[in-house]
């Protein structure tokens, strides 16, 4: 199983993730972290991934391979997090086959409706649980 993880800004929301996420799945599951800047990738190296990338050619063509793709809701919003998440990068994650485990942060230009207010903390913990109960289960 492939599991990539997208993030931008900074990294840290992922970073999160990762850490958490971090020795409860199965030791061959392939883990690869794409920034869509390099704070984000140095971010994600930090966090303990081995394999990372950075930019827009990165996330379109890793997200073609991912088994399960977790990151911001930004990362399938054209033109979110400030402009990186470019329309190719979003349409790239959007349209893969993978499954979307997407955090629900904020995005200036987007409003969730029906979508629980949960602090960051929060969110990382369940994205983390959920990355662990699924490759637990390989569904």
């Amino acid at each position: 199983m492939r599991i990539v993880f997208i993030d931008g800004m900074g990294g840290g929301l992922v970073a999160q993730v990762i850490s958490q996420a971090a020795g409860r799945i199965p030791a061959d599951t392939e883990l690869i972290g794409l920034g869509t800047n390099a704070l984000a990738t140095a971010a994600m190296l930090k966090a303990g991934l081995k394999r990372v990338a950075t930019g827009e050619n990165a996330v379109c063509v890793t997200a073609q391979t991912a088994d399960i793709i977790v990151g911001p809701i930004g990362i399938v919003l054209p033109n979110a997090m400030l402009g990186e998440v470019t329309p190719r990068m979003a349409e790239a994650v959007a349209s893969s086959r993978a499954r979307k485990l997407l955090l629900p942060v904020s995005q200036s230009h987007f409003e969730f409706i029906g979508v629980e207010n949960k602090s960051i903390g929060v969110l990382v913990k369940e994205a983390a649980e959920k990355i662990v109960e699924i490759t637990s289960n390989k569904n």
